[in-house]
């Protein structure tokens, strides 16, 4: 597979739907077309310099709601625009370099998609009966409606039968027919209810057209290692380290952080994650983080550790917002985007991420790389991230007081602050200010 592309892709992340101010529901399927995806064309330029090389878009095909719950795989969503819409998109962000990352929901549909509604209507004779885990009831009549299998209880969301072949052939030409369109891979939504073997069908089919496209797929817990291999995916999801990076910032205990890098670096032998501090589903790092003075320290381990770095759009400039686990708790997070550009309080977030991702762009081996820390303390450390040729330090200081840290070897301050000592020794030293950061080659 020709992916090269991938080693140097920065994702900005979108959720077009709330990017755009759109409807929380589609009224009908015949709702009027409404031409919204131009204003993700206006913030191109600013993806671009922001640093991005990639945009990563949340649903945008025909749902009910929220775009998780599809109602036409191969239609534009109308509150969003049509398909030379997209194709204006796609085209854009080609014309400024930036690859297109679709998200692809199959492993469930919305009531309303055209062959479930054939199955409320004709019964157990309909010809997609099958498309769906489905349980009749005994004298089953035409119009008679089957109890089914869902995602995670949502009765709105109706699993698809991953065992019928048809399912496959339905997915596999999705896939294919918005590649052929301009896509360049997909995010695949809850990839870890679909079944591997499935996925092990499916993309074979995919990458015999297009071998360059790239395929992650969402996974929270588990065995991401095996998971991958069993289903050919080319990346999975890095929750666990998410968690850590937060979790050890707010609560002040790098060692949760290094103790998920350990894991990060078993899964680099294997795959490159897609790494994240924030996205479509999560509460916003800058309100995760209960000391703002901490938020640039989860920006600079983001970029300084290997993996496929994804930015969700407002993130670079400490955008707010708390997921709630309740209907229209994804509201905050999934705002629209003011129509002019980073207001001043955004500006030194804005910033500091065009500084650390120009330097993870000028260090593409940082892709693969592992990290190690060489001093770690609960609230200081030292990190380490090498491919065994290059090497930078990362050094974190969570504390009221200046940090003295060992970071053997340094020879210059690359972002952040702290002030070398003894350069370029083995004994080298920084003294770091409080709550601060430095990146060290």
């Amino acid at each position: 597979m020709d992916q090269d592309w991938v080693r140097h892709a920065i994702w900005w992340q979108v959720f077009p739907l709330g990017f755009v101010g759109a409807e929380p529901e589609l009224g009908s399927p015949d709702e009027p077309v409404r031409h919204r995806l131009d204003r993700i064309v206006d913030w191109l330029d600013y993806a671009v310099e922001l640093g991005a090389s990639g945009l990563a878009l949340g649903p945008v095909f025909a749902a009910e709601t929220h775009g998780y719950d599809t109602v036409d795989h191969f239609r534009v969503d109308p509150r969003l625009g049509d398909a030379d819409d997209l194709a204006r998109l796609f085209a854009a962000a080609h014309d400024r370099g930036l690859r297109v990352l679709l998200d692809g929901v199959f492993n469930h549909v919305g009531r309303g998609f055209p062959a479930f509604a054939r199955v409320l209507e004709q019964g157990p004779e309909a010809p997609e009966a099958g498309w769906f885990r489905l349980s009749w009831p005994d004298g089953t009549a035409p119009g008679t409606e089957p109890a089914y299998d869902t995602f995670e209880g949502h009765g709105r969301l109706v699993a698809l039968d991953h065992s019928n072949p048809a399912v496959a052939d339905h997915v596999a030409d999705v896939m294919c027919f918005w590649l052929d369109a301009g896509a360049d891979g997909w995010r695949l939504d809850a990839a870890y209810a679909v079944p591997p073997e499935f996925w092990a069908a499916v993309l074979p089919r995919v990458r015999a057209r297009h071998p360059d496209a790239y395929v992650v797929g969402e996974v929270l817990h588990g065995d991401y290692r095996d998971i991958v291999e069993r289903s050919g995916f080319d990346a999975v999801t890095q929750y666990e380290l998410w968690k850590a990076v937060w979790s050890s910032l707010a609560d002040g205990n790098l060692h949760e952080l290094a103790w998920a890098l350990q894991r990060h670096n078993d899964f680099l032998e294997a795959f490159v994650p897609l790494t994240f501090v924030g996205n479509h589903d999560v509460t916003r790092i800058a309100s995760a983080i209960p000391d703002e003075r901490h938020l640039p320290h989860a920006v600079a381990i983001l970029l300084t550790v290997g993996g496929t770095p994804s930015i969700y759009y407002g993130d670079e400039q400490a955008f707010r917002g708390v997921k709630e686990h309740r209907e229209g708790g994804d509201d905050a997070i999934r705002p629209a985007f003011p129509a002019d550009g980073p207001a001043e309080w955004g500006l030194p977030t804005y910033r500091l991420h065009q500084q650390l991702i120009g330097l993870r762009r000028r260090h593409p081996w940082l892709h693969r790389c592992t990290t190690t820390p060489v001093e770690l303390q609960n609230r200081r450390a030292v990190l380490e991230s090498t491919d065994g040729e290059h090497r930078i330090l990362l050094a974190l200081n969570l504390d009221d007081d200046a940090a003295d840290l060992p970071v053997p070897g340094a020879t210059e301050l690359l972002a952040g602050s702290g002030q070398l000592h003894r350069t370029g020794d083995a004994a080298a030293r920084v003294v770091l200010p409080p709550h601060d950061w430095g990146v060290f080659e």
